[in-house]
């Protein structure tokens, strides 16, 4: 019984930061590519430190990995993680978010970090 209560709590956790829509939105991009901070830096407008804050909560619970390349991170979707069905078909019914890459090829700003 105890073992249930513990998986609903990460459920719970899970959801709640699935709730926050710019995590939201990471997570859909990162089902489908494999991104860097400064790429998330140019979408969404905001500082590095607040993106690596969002990225690190996502990591702390196995959701995403990263990958250092030099001085910089690229994170990409951990499918492994046992929770990865579950958020998976949420993911999948979200609206495509990949014209926010192509923006940035548009603007050639795509991995311009590395």
């Amino acid at each position: 019984m105890k073992e249930a209560n513990v998986e609903v709590e990460k459920v719970a956790v899970i959801l709640k930061l699935l709730g926050d829509k710019t995590r939201l939105i990471m997570m859909k991009l990162l089902d489908e590519d494999t991104i860097c901070v400064c790429e998330f830096v140019e979408i969404f407008q905001v500082s590095q430190p607040s993106i690596s804050q969002h990225l690190r909560k996502l990591r702390d619970v196995g959701l995403i990995q990263e990958e250092r390349k030099g001085q910089w991170v690229f994170y990409s979707m951990n499918k492994k993680n046992e929770y990865y069905g579950f958020i998976s078909p949420i993911l999948v019914n979200l609206p495509d978010q990949r014209y926010r890459l192509r923006e940035l090829d548009e603007k050639g700003t795509r991995v311009n970090c590395c």
